[in-house]
């Protein structure tokens, strides 16, 4: 497909407004690597959140919804909706207390929390494995995405696709640092959210589709329509459903839905003015990521079934792209009908996804190798300057593997389901090690290991000794019960962290609760007050009711949009109403939670 000259045009226009704002924020975000890594410390909750919104609205994003929605229908959504737990129990318990922390990284946490040798091995070790290779092999999906639309929509090669969208984003994210990367995504958060709505107005007006009466009749789209999965089918109730929303959400580790926050979304919460405005902007973030933007992607999706209804049919309509086509490329191939001029606007929106995408994975993994590997490890003494410039130097080398990867990969969908699986297990580490002393480096160490190892088998040994091929739930739990185990052996068989370690840590963090309360004990003995090591009041329990609170609401919009947009007015009116209610408790209670944790002096601001 050719582009016209209007088209091409508004794609330049917004690359260049990409560099402009890299050159505009180059000298302040070059000043120290706080500035570069976390702007200043000193950003709003609007910005934080709407940023968070827009890297997670990746250019495989609309792809892996539609590759969802073809083969396990609306309801098969279910596999990422459920990590709207997560979010919410990072908004309402951890948020506040990755703030107070006062550390750079989130793996700078490790030798915050745990104390030794192992706690130095595991911040190194957890750094290059989340910041190099969990990255790139992250970038590489979202590339892998950009290359699909490249040649259905542009007519361009993997590699120009990779060298025109890859060189503009590595500019302006080594220039501008995070202060940089925010900026732009505040404008690539609208861009993107108007090229959906174009996309799926533009889906429904193609004569095969019929409008919305016409996509809804259809025999081949009405069985893809339920929003809850078919409770007479108990395969589907429990892979689509159950799973993910009694196992998967706080067990696994997963980019942007870390259980116990961590990722990019710390980068944020550490980015904030204050606590206050961390945990406004994870909610901000979860609010508009699960409730605001998945609709327009779910329609464009149902209505390629009707366009193209198999893998063939895509395979003659784009030749030149048929070595990587799969159901993700639904989504492209439908965008092939936009008129001139919104084309050139959705691909900007689409370029603009990959770019916010790929920009914060790039300074969040560079950030892991410069302040958590080269600082930390290999020169202690380095000069801010010099750190700024071994950031942008490690965001070029992060962007060149990223790319090299994506050319040899194929399917967004099969790559989400090797990462879920790659983390297995390891998720409840991390909500309890805030809240467990017990809880050691070695018990982190042990757990990535072994869901490592489980994954690797499952992908590359089971089969091929014998054994029948597991569904991937199936797989899931295996892993989740090996790996818990092992780290709950870990965690008993080996020493615990320093009390030292542990009392420094109550005294910054104030985490409260039982599991605390020997420590707690242990600080009063040596002349502490009470106050120094807990807040006045225990806040989880008032933050696992807003918790619960939020999810209703976003989960009622969520759902409640579908029902009004498919027409059944009746269920749409009383989730709205639920929705309503519950929003006037959230309040309520959220303010409630407030007034538990008043504002501190925190350290290392």
């Amino acid at each position: 497909m050719l582009l016209s000259t209007v088209d091409w045009l508004i794609i330049a226009l917004y690359m260049i407004f990409s560099l402009v704002v890299g050159l505009w924020v180059m000298k302040q975000s070059g000043k120290d690597s706080t500035e570069f890594f976390a702007a200043g410390k000193n950003m709003p909750w609007w910005l934080l959140g709407i940023s968070m919104v827009a890297t997670t609205f990746s250019t495989d994003t609309p792809n892996l919804v539609t590759d969802i929605v073809r083969q396990n229908g609306v309801a098969g959504n279910w596999t990422w909706w459920a990590f709207l737990l997560t979010g919410m129990l990072t908004v309402f318990v951890y948020a506040n207390l990755w703030r107070r922390s006062g550390i750079l990284t989130d793996v700078e946490f490790y030798e915050l929390r745990y104390s030794g040798r192992s706690a130095a091995f595991l911040r190194g070790f957890r750094a290059v494995y989340l910041g190099l290779i969990f990255n790139v092999i992250i970038m590489a999906t979202v590339s892998l995405a950009a290359i699909k639309i490249g040649s259905v929509l542009m007519g361009i090669t993997p590699l120009q696709t990779i060298l025109i969208a890859g060189v503009v984003t590595v500019i302006y994210s080594a220039l501008g640092g995070l202060r940089g990367v925010l900026i732009t995504d505040f404008f690539q958060f609208f861009l993107s959210i108007l090229g959906g709505l174009v996309a799926a107005y533009v889906a429904l007006q193609h004569p095969d589709v019929g409008g919305m009466s016409g996509l809804f009749s259809h025999e081949d789209v009405f069985p893809k329509l339920n929003i809850l999965p078919d409770f007479s089918d108990n395969s589907q109730l429990v892979s689509l459903l159950i799973i993910p929303l009694a196992v998967q959400w706080w067990s696994v580790y997963y980019p942007g839905a870390e259980p116990g926050g961590g990722g990019y979304v710390a980068q944020r919460m550490f980015a904030a003015k204050d606590e206050n405005h961390s945990i406004g902007a994870v909610f901000l973030f979860n609010a508009l990521h699960y409730a605001l933007r998945p609709w327009p992607w779910i329609i464009v999706g149902l209505a390629s079934i009707i366009v193209f209804p198999d893998l063939d049919s895509i395979r003659q309509a784009f030749p030149q792209a048929a070595n990587v086509v799969d159901h993700d490329m639904g989504y492209p191939a439908m965008l092939t009908f936009l008129p001139v001029g919104w084309m050139g606007l959705v691909i900007a929106a689409l370029i603009a996804a990959y770019m916010s995408t790929i920009s914060t994975h790039l300074n969040w993994g560079s950030s892991y190798l410069v302040n958590d590997v080269y600082k930390r490890f290999l020169k202690p003494e380095s000069s801010e300057k010099e750190l700024v410039n071994v950031g942008r130097i490690t965001t070029v080398f992060l962007m060149i593997l990223a790319g090299g990867l994506a050319l040899m990969m194929q399917s967004a969908l099969n790559n989400f389901q090797i990462i879920l699986q790659i983390g297995a297990g390891t998720g409840l580490i991390f909500i309890l090690r805030w809240f467990w002393w017990r809880i050691n480096a070695w018990s982190e160490i042990v757990a990535m290991i072994v869901s490592f190892v489980v994954a690797l088998y499952f992908r590359f040994v089971h089969t091929q000794v014998g054994f029948s091929v597991l569904e991937s739930w199936e797989e899931l739990i295996i892993g989740v019960i090996v790996t818990t185990i092992s780290w709950l052996l870990a965690t008993y068989l080996t020493r615990p962290t320093s009390e030292k370690t542990l009392i420094d840590f109550c005294r910054l963090i104030r985490p409260g609760g039982p599991g605390w309360k020997k420590i707690t004990e242990l600080g009063t003995e040596k002349g502490l007050s009470k106050a120094e090591l807990e807040d006045e009041a225990w806040r989880v329990p008032k933050g696992i009711l807003c918790m619960v609170l939020g999810c209703v609401v976003v989960y009622g919009i969520l759902i409640a949009t579908g029902y009004w947009i498919y027409g059944n007015i009746g269920p749409a009116v009383f989730l709205t109403v639920i929705v309503a209610a519950s929003a006037w408790l959230l309040i309520r209670e959220w303010k409630k939670l407030v007034q538990i944790t008043p504002e501190i002096s925190e350290s290392g601001d």
